[in-house]
This record gives structure tokens, C-alpha cells and sequence, in this order.
């Protein structure tokens, strides 16, 4: 029989707070200033502020929380913003920490979450020079409790087209036990990677920069396989020569290497 850790009793309300951030970025090459409209056009639409609100209020119902209020917005030219408060929902049990592992997928929608709030909020862009058009959705997810965000990674990644994802988890503050004594964490975490679904390990190449002492976790994923296709906007491959093709390719996966190591590069002739 596995031998369970002893429940921590606590002086009060948990007073840790846990903040999930991460940048999802999509990719594609639109070829012409029509199809770089229609691209960020198309975004505009599947990424509005109410599709977003649904993606939070998700969130939000997946991890158990209450929502208090939300504030959205559209944006003119392009993006959208949207801000949710909410509060957890009454918990049974007064153990410090949660369930270890991967967060559920979307169609599995269980959990609790202390009172904090969710944000998002979209960038589209294209621009003439070289075709490529991106779309990054930054979307923070702060607590102030037992649980972590981290619960909320797996669906927040399938919910958006992922090409490549960067996320920050930070444990900050402190809380106490009935004795007194500090508490800078509530559990277990050696990567952020420990709470990503199989599907979505197996999908994506990963690179971590932890800092242990700090409760400092950072990891960046981009996609491992490249089908063409699908990052082509309006036309497909067969749409163009094999050699206008090899030149998008090598484009592509240029801009997708500067995003994933975040520096400038020298584009491929």
C-alpha cells in the first residue's frame, strides 16, 4: 500500500499565489495583400472577445470557479481582450496541495480554483514583406490558493492552434501552518512538462529553464512535425512551383525558430 504524505493544516486562507503565463503562436504563410486580409480576418472571427469568454468560462468551469465578472473587448483595427475575476467554489477538504499530474483535456471539464482572476488577449498580424502572417495569444492564469493553473495547460493548448507555446510558472508568497511555520510551496513540481498530457509531450519539442530555489519554471514547445499544408492561407501546396515551395518552407520554419529562441536571424535566401 502506498504510504500518503501527512495533511498539512493551515492558519487561515492559503495565501501562496500561483501564476500560469504563456504565449500560444500560430503561423502561416498568406500569399498577396488579399489573402493576408482574409488571414487576419479569419482570426478575427474565431478569436473574437465571445469566443474567448467561452474559452475562459471553460477554464473557469473546469477548474471549479465561480465567475464574479468579465470585461471584453474587440478591437479595431484587429485582437481582443478579455478579463475574468473569479472565486473558488466551496471545497470539502482542507489539505494543502492537489491532484498530481497532467490537466485535464477539453472534454473533460472537473476542478477547483481559488479566488484570482484569467486573462487574454490576441495580436494578429501580417506583413507585406515575405508573406508570413502570426497570431499570439497571451493568457495569464493567477491564484491565490490550494491549486495551481497549471491544471488549466492541456485545455488552454487545444483550445488555440499551437503552433508554438512559451509558459512561465511562478509560486510567489507564503502561507502558514498552525505552528507557524512558512509554507513557500504546496507541491510537487519538477517542469512544467510533468503536467502536460501524453498527446500533447509526444506532439512538441521542449526546452526547459528552471530556476529550483526561486520557484521559477520555464518552458518552450514548438511543433515537431512540419506538414506544409497546414500552414498555407488561401492556397495549398500544389498551388505553387516546388521551387517557390522549398522557398516558403525554409521561410516558415526561419520564422518559427526566431520566435521559438526569441532573437533575429538571418532569413534564408
Amino acid at each position: 500500500m502506498p504510504r500518503h504524505k501527512k495533511q498539512i493544516k493551515l492558519h487561515g486562507f492559503n495565501n501562496l499565489t500561483k501564476s500560469l503565463s504563456f504565449n500560444i503562436y500560430d503561423i502561416c504563410y498568406a500569399s498577396g495583400d488579399r489573402h493576408r486580409d482574409e488571414y487576419i480576418a479569419y482570426i478575427d472571427e474565431a478569436y473574437n472577445a465571445q469566443r474567448l469568454t467561452q474559452i475562459l468560462s471553460d477554464v473557469a468551469h473546469l477548474i471549479g470557479a465561480n465567475i464574479l465578472d468579465i470585461s471584453r473587448q474587440d478591437y479595431d483595427p484587429q485582437g481582443a481582450s478579455v478579463t475574468m475575476l473569479i472565486s473558488e467554489e466551496p471545497v470539502a477538504t482542507e489539505k494543502i496541495g492537489y491532484t498530481e499530474g497532467p490537466g485535464p483535456l477539453p472534454e473533460t471539464v472537473v476542478g477547483h480554483l481559488d479566488k484570482s482572476h484569467i486573462t487574454v488577449h490576441t495580436y494578429p498580424e501580417a506583413h507585406p514583406e515575405g508573406g508570413i502572417a502570426t497570431f499570439r495569444a497571451d493568457i495569464d492564469v493567477s491564484t491565490c490558493g490550494r491549486i495551481s493553473p497549471l491544471r488549466a495547460l492541456n485545455y488552454l493548448i487545444h483550445s488555440f492552434e499551437s503552433d508554438i507555446v512559451i509558459m512561465d510558472y511562478r509560486v510567489r508568497g507564503f502561507t502558514r501552518d498552525v505552528r507557524g511555520k512558512k509554507h513557500f510551496i504546496d507541491h510537487k513540481i519538477n517542469s512544467i512538462q510533468d503536467f502536460l498530457s501524453r498527446d500533447t509531450q509526444e506532439k512538441y519539442q521542449m526546452v526547459d529553464v528552471n530556476v529550483y530555489q526561486e520557484y521559477l519554471f520555464h518552458t518552450k514547445m514548438v511543433l515537431k512535425d512540419f506538414d506544409m499544408d497546414t500552414y498555407l492561407f488561401g492556397l495549398g501546396k500544389d498551388d505553387y512551383s516546388a521551387k517557390e515551395a522549398k522557398r516558403i518552407s525554409k521561410l516558415l520554419k526561419h520564422e518559427m525558430m526566431e520566435i521559438f529562441y526569441g532573437k533575429n536571424m538571418n532569413r534564408p535566401g
